[in-house]
């Protein structure tokens, strides 16, 4: 068989397929041995800060703590032989660096190193997908404002229910992804920790100075410290991760079905971009205009969310620590981490370029002749005094008749004794009218867009 086959990617993520490159990036087995390579430099600093080794050695093995130096393939050829990755690391940097090679790695076991460059891919990981949390919530802020007033059917249990304005539904999607990103804020602060404490947690290979060594290279890093942890960073931090990201993929999945269900084409209010140049909605109906990006992202929610599993497993850990989390954590981070933001990613392009159909928004209203306005009749019968039960009853029985004899609601209504001795002729219509009966959508629009524009003036 030819011997490129095997160099081939198999996963969609691989292939390009998914992810953005920015995220992707992060996540890049390169970038991931530059930020180990980093921290045995910050170790190798801060031993020299505190006087455990020379600070000439320490300044030597900091300049050769670069890939350009210490080179992967190498590292992949001792780790063939003896079988551990960090290990491999460790002995390729200690050959770049001569002498000073002996004081690599000094009181650290393995996963000092691991956990702290994952913290450090995370921070950058979790930082770009606020950024982008961010984007999406602007695009609906301004979208709840532009289409405050554009009245639609809202409905319920997929049926007619009463008037909504668009903006409105914008608006409660707004505030979905805002409450997301104070969920990130604070989930960050217990990922993004690194640690150096030893096999076990008590700091005993790195001596009397061991507490100031660990804040010193954590300080150099741009990261907190663990307040304490065992071999390994307890992955109690890493599950909330990963539910608070599977979380934010589930909204996008809402945001994409409801998308999904108004473009078909019955009801037809709202669609995606569709590029009519050149864009094929199918391979044998050329009428076909599919909701294809919106498929697509919520059916990567279902693999994010099948990530929340395995990462709540993580937490188990025999004693001081185990091997278990190692295999599952290398695709647990990069496809949580890459498919939220390609999710966010595509749902803000999505929201930003939605087709809107006013027209037929206002044309589905009349699709029940008036009849999703009888709660509106109702309320206007009770303030005349009529009891509530006894209007609701009424309502019920006039918009079956509207129904099954298929006339207009309001006809109906002007027949009914009862309706016509309580209700003027104008008191009916502005009762039918389903820009009256708003209640405080507009205020609560301008609300909780002043609101969200406060918050990120806080966090700007």
């Amino acid at each position: 068989m030819n011997e490129g086959y095997w160099k081939l990617p198999i996963l969609p993520i691989d292939t390009g397929r998914y992810g953005t490159p920015e995220m992707k990036k992060i996540f890049e087995e390169e970038t991931r041995v530059q930020k180990m390579l980093d921290v045995e430099a910050a170790l190798v600093w801060a031993h020299a800060e505190v006087g455990d080794i020379p600070k000439g050695d320490a300044e030597k093995i900091a300049s050769v703590c670069l890939l350009q130096h210490v080179k992967l393939g190498r590292i992949k050829e001792i780790e063939r032989e003896i079988r551990h990755d960090v290990a491999s690391l460790v002995r390729a940097l200690a050959e770049a660096c001569g002498p000073s090679g002996a004081y690599i790695h000094l009181g650290a076991t393995s996963y000092d190193i691991v956990d702290t460059a994952t913290a450090l891919q995370l921070k950058d990981a979790l930082e770009l997908v606020e950024t982008r949390l961010g984007d999406l919530e602007r695009i609906l802020m301004q979208k709840a404002v532009k289409y405050k007033n554009t009245v639609m059917v809202g409905r319920t249990h997929g049926q007619h229910a009463l008037p909504t304005t668009l903006g409105f539904k914008f608006a409660v999607w707004m505030r979905e992804i805002s409450r997301h990103i104070q969920r990130l804020i604070q989930c960050k602060q217990r990922v993004v920790v690194g640690k150096m404490s030893g096999a076990v947690g008590t700091q005993a290979g790195l001596g009397t100075n061991a507490k100031k060594i660990q804040d010193l290279v954590m300080q150099r890093l741009g990261i907190e410290p663990a307040d304490i942890s065992t071999q390994i960073v307890q992955r109690d931090r890493h599950a909330e991760m990963v539910c608070v990201l599977a979380g934010i993929a589930s909204t996008l999945e809402n945001f994409a079905t409801e998308i999904r269900e108004l473009q078909r084409p019955e009801i037809g209010e709202l669609s995606e971009h569709f590029e009519t140049e050149k864009q094929v909605g199918s391979s044998t109906m050329p009428h076909k205009r599919n909701p294809e990006t919106c498929e697509r992202i919520c059916g990567l929610a279902r693999i994010a969310r099948s990530l929340v599993v395995p990462a709540l497993e993580d937490v188990t850990t025999w004693h001081e620590r185990d091997l278990t989390q190692s295999s599952a954590e290398r695709f647990i981070f990069p496809e949580i981490c890459i498919l939220t933001d390609y999710m966010l990613f595509l749902m803000t392009n999505i929201i930003e370029n939605l087709h809107v159909d006013e027209q037929r928004m206002l044309k589905n209203i009349e699709w029940t002749q008036g009849r999703l306005m009888s709660e509106a009749v109702m309320m206007a019968l009770t303030k005349k005094g009529m009891d509530r039960q006894e209007a609701h009853e009424l309502m019920r029985k006039l918009t079956l008749k509207s129904e099954v004899e298929k006339r207009q609601f309001k006809e109906v209504l002007q027949e009914n004794k009862i309706v016509t001795k309580k209700l003027e002729k104008k008191e009916i219509d502005r009762a039918m009218n389903p820009m009256n009966y708003l209640g405080t959508t507009t205020i609560q629009i301008d609300s909780l867009v002043k609101k969200a524009m406060d918050e990120q003036r806080i966090r700007d």
